[in-house]
């Protein structure tokens, strides 16, 4: 489903004369009706509309020239649920209004929102119920047009018992001011209003951080802040708004959202949602004759006059699903808030760290030792952050003994089209502020998940649904290798045993008297003398990158057939039973139905799923499937979408795997690229 607007723009060929707005990903897509987008100075022949960024000076050019070729204008902008970071750092937006009347903003003429809610007609049971509970969840998550600022601190505003009331103060020269019959004079006016008609309220007085900084000018006098409450902090604004009781604002945006949140609102100019009844106002609008309640204006700015793209498929979509992807996006950004003073990883790896801690609010650095590590990390209030392959046990002695936060990165279990020590970047890491998921000796994020964590049952069926589309799709970890030419024997059980890298850390953290694939086999044909066995060793040992190989003479002893180079996706499929230390390859034989011995401690041993020949004596819950699989592969990992760079889903990973992920190429290219991204040291901008 998507949101296609109520109105359609008539044009056909739209010129987009201003560098800015041309260079919005995706306009296209926001613009379906349209039959081609001219991206340049002047108009062609077939012109027959000139697109600007809304009524503002960065506009003017756009907006003469249409005057001049007395073609239309169609104002674009933001929408109201827009991005996480800011405009202003680059960030483009997952929502557009393009308005061939006026725009929202600007109460001087009429718009498109302005004509949807004075003519009405379209409001629908359907449309209502949706905007209703659309509406219901943002005012429950907070979520605002952008999303880059931390949870407001509660401790600024302790309950108290008297009534509070918020005067909202905008930036000096804000376009939505005039455009809202307003001046700068209404900001001292409407904060005496308050001071007069709530004598015996907590008046609270919430500035823009950049004028508490100094960086830009408000609208409201400093002398006539005496006696009130300032709020200058940068934070959520439905945090702040949920403190208090009524709203008082000349045209912020933060006044509907306040509306959306049930509160009363005293508007001081002429906003969009001004004029309709919902809000007290202390000005009109001679056009404005119909009356809306909040719902009916949510729906028609939120699901008629907005536009929305997916960022991931570049394809329009809807405001529920934006809502998810910026809920996602803004969990990932808290998530990420600090500095991460890191260690451990290789120039071409460090694109990817940038990619994966991409947010608003943190910073990274690269250290050689962990002693300069900890003395950023202990500078900044931060964390170290080490790629668990680089812990040998020095290391892991010397953070134990850092005393600030540690935190390990390692490859997801959904990684690439291609190998890690052939420099294909990952699609997915785990970060662990416990340990690794690896390393039996410790309870890492993922142990302490499965062992604790409730796994409702709409978790539980994502992952049963994400389970089979991996098995259809026949995806694994690296996605390479050829078809086995494995035959089963009539009467025998098929026994793949998969072979590992002998010095990787999932070894040496994850064994305990079998840590050798020499070790393993052996192990195997003793427990499984009558079944035909067939080896299969690690990619990275056939490639000759890593640690592992096995004398041909112990291959001909133990094992009745070896499979090189084989899609372990094809060899699951042709065995019985799997048999491994550590290898992510009996979890990907569990997703397809397959009994599973483990001569190691893997995460997903110890859950009552596999025969386990090692103790795992803190895993006591048993779990189903699907709830090893919702913690292992919906809650544990990241996803990036390597396309764009951009934070995804477990889901959209699958789908690039099974469509659009390229064939391993050269490696020496891909670490050229990766090198070159690294020592650029550029920030994606992700959000």
């Amino acid at each position: 489903m998507t949101d296609a607007p109520h109105f359609r723009l008539s044009a056909q060929s739209l010129l987009v004369p201003g560098r800015g707005v041309a260079a919005l990903p995706r306009l296209d897509a926001f613009l379906p009706e349209i039959g081609s987008v001219e991206r340049r100075r002047s108009p062609s022949a077939a012109t027959d509309a000139i697109a600007g960024w809304g009524y503002k000076p960065t506009a003017k050019h756009a907006r003469a020239l249409a005057e001049k070729r007395g073609l239309p204008y169609i104002a674009l902008e933001d929408g109201f649920l827009r991005s996480i970071d800011l405009g202003e750092a680059g960030t483009p937006p997952l929502s557009l209004v393009a308005d061939d009347l006026g725009i929202y903003y600007d109460a001087r003429g009429p718009s498109r929102i302005e004509t949807l809610l004075e003519d009405g007609g379209w409001q629908t049971p359907e449309l209502l119920a949706r905007a209703e509970a659309a509406m219901q969840r943002i005012a429950e998550t907070g979520l605002g047009k952008t999303n880059a600022a931390p949870p407001f601190d509660p401790r600024t505003l302790p309950e108290k018992s008297r009534r509070r009331v918020l005067v909202i103060d905008q930036t000096l020269g804000d376009a939505s001011i005039e455009g809202g019959l307003a001046d700068t004079g209404r900001f001292a006016e409407m904060l005496e209003t308050a001071r007069k008609d709530e004598p015996d309220a907590e008046i609270i007085v919430r500035r823009h951080p950049a004028v508490a900084a100094g960086l830009k000018k408000g609208c409201i006098p400093a002398r006539s802040l005496r006696g009130v409450t300032l709020v200058d902090e940068e934070a959520r604004a439905a945090d702040i708004i949920a403190k208090v009781d009524s709203v008082y604002c000349v045209t912020s945006l933060a006044g509907f959202e306040a509306l959306i949140q049930g509160k009363d609102v005293r508007c001081f100019g002429m906003p969009f949602y001004a004029g309709w009844g919902a809000t007290r106002d202390e000005i009109g609008c001679k056009r404005r004759t119909a009356k809306r309640s909040t719902v009916e204006i949510f729906a028609a700015a939120y699901l008629l006059y907005s536009r929305y793209v997916d960022p991931i498929s570049g394809e329009p979509t809807t405001l529920e699903a934006t809502i998810d992807r910026l809920l996602h996006w803004r969990m990932m950004a808290d998530r990420n808030e600090g500095h991460f003073a890191a260690i451990g990883f290789t120039p071409w790896k460090r694109a990817a760290v940038r990619n994966i801690l991409s947010g608003p609010r943190n910073s990274i650095s690269f250290h050689r030792s962990v002693i300069t590590a900890r003395h950023k990390a202990r500078a900044t209030g931060g964390k170290i952050l080490i790629w668990s392959g680089k812990e040998d046990a020095e290391t892991r002695d010397a953070l134990a003994r850092a005393s600030v936060p540690v935190w390990r990165m390692e490859d997801g279990f959904l990684r690439s089209r291609g190998l890690g020590s052939d420099f294909h970047l990952p699609a997915s890491v785990v970060l662990d502020d416990r340990g690794i998921y690896y390393d039996r000796h410790t309870a890492s994020r993922l142990e302490t998940t499965l062992e604790h964590r409730a796994l409702p049952p709409e978790l539980t069926a994502r992952a049963a649904r994400l389970r089979e589309s991996l098995v259809a799709a026949g995806i694994s970890k690296y996605n390479v290798g050829d078809a086995p030419e494995l035959t089963p024997v009539p009467g025998k059980e098929t026994l793949l045993v998969v072979g590992q890298v002998e010095d990787d850390r999932s070894i040496e953290r994850g064994t305990a008297d079998i840590a050798t694939n020499l070790g393993l086999l052996e192990a195997a044909r003793a427990d499984y003398p009558g079944a035909h066995l067939v080896y299969k060793p690690h990619p990275d040992v056939e490639t000759g990158n890593r640690k592992g190989g096995i004398a041909e003479a112990d291959l001909d002893r133990l094992a009745d057939q070896v499979v090189r180079n084989a899609n372990i996706d094809l060899c699951l499929g042709a065995c019985d039973r799997l048999a491994t230390m550590t290898s992510l390859a009996g979890f990907e034989a569990l997703l397809r139905g397959k009994p599973v011995t483990t001569y190691g401690g893997p995460f997903y041993a110890g859950w009552g799923l596999t025969e386990d020949r090692l103790a795992l004596d803190r895993r006591t819950r048993r779990l189903t499937l699907d709830e090893l699989v919702a913690g292992t592969l919906l809650l544990y990992p990241r996803y990036i979408h390597p396309p764009t760079g951009l934070p995804c889903t477990a889901e959209e990973i699958v789908s690039w795997l099974s469509e659009d992920a390229p064939a391993p190429g050269h490696k020496r290219w891909r670490w050229l690229r990766a090198l070159w991204a690294s020592v650029s040291g550029k920030k994606p901008v992700l959000y």
